[in-house]
């Protein structure tokens, strides 16, 4: 049986990415997007909209369409790797990868399985991330935790996180702190920012009504607060990032 690749075809190869300059991902530029998600580090997103930004995709198929499936399944399952090694259930990590490849397989727009590597790889940078809270963080500030997950449409007074982990209101915004590296009222205003911006991107929602749902004092309070932490006014957000259908139906959630 013949080389399904010789030293011929491997020099037209290096020919076709000089005369078209294609420059690939260094391996240092792919290998640090995926040590920073094994770590767990918010960085990762960052390096990785840097490679893309700065790099050509690889050609592994004439077809545009098939090429950009192939590099994305590549990408998932690289990904994939990162998740296991970083701590998520090898089943679960698995059952991760076939999903978003599945879904992948039905589309033919190319942003929009674009749209879906991006979110497969935020996808596991928070699964591990939460595999490396439930290692460090204190059963005290877990319960916090859920506990403001699932009451983001009400006042969340330090008092009653205290009362709910049974430790004094400053023993436990000190502890917080130190074990989430921020306050309480800020891990909760950044919890709502990113309630916002779900809202924004996925519903109909106005101001005023996702202000009245994450139980803001006011719509101007709210949309103080949406811009200074994210730079951009809620109406703004939504123009530049509006979703046609819901988290379920669309991969870049």
């Amino acid at each position: 049986m013949g080389h399904y690749v010789n030293e011929k075809a491997l020099r037209y190869q290096e020919y076709i990415t000089r005369e078209e300059n294609i420059r690939h991902h260094t391996y240092r530029e792919e290998r640090t997007q995926f040590e920073l998600l094994r770590a767990g580090d918010p960085r990762a997103l960052d390096a990785r909209r840097k490679a893309s930004r700065e790099n050509q995709p690889g050609r592994v198929s004439l077809d545009p369409l098939r090429n950009l499936k192939y590099l994305t399944v590549t990408n998932i399952a690289s990904s994939c790797r990162a998740a296991i090694e970083g701590g998520v259930d090898e089943k679960r990590a698995y059952d991760i990868s076939d999903l978003y490849i599945q879904k992948m397989d039905l589309m033919d727009d190319p942003a929009e399985i674009k749209c879906l590597g991006d979110d497969a790889f935020a996808f596991y940078l928070r699964e591990v991330q939460s595999v490396a809270k439930k290692r460090v963080v204190s059963r005290h500030v877990s319960l916090c935790l859920d506990y403001i997950y699932n009451h983001l449409h009400e006042p969340i007074p330090v008092r009653e996180l205290a009362d709910l982990t049974g430790l004094s209101p400053s023993y436990l915004s000190a502890l917080f702190k130190s074990e989430m590296g921020q306050p309480i009222s800020e891990y909760i205003m950044a919890k709502k920012m990113e309630a916002a911006q779900n809202m924004l991107r996925y519903t109909d929602y106005s101001s005023a009504e996702i202000s009245s749902t994450l139980n803001f004092s006011s719509q101007s309070h709210f949309i103080r607060a949406f811009k200074r932490h994210t730079g951009e006014t809620p109406k703004r957000y939504r123009e530049q990032n509006r979703s046609s259908s819901t988290p379920e139906e669309n991969a870049c959630g």
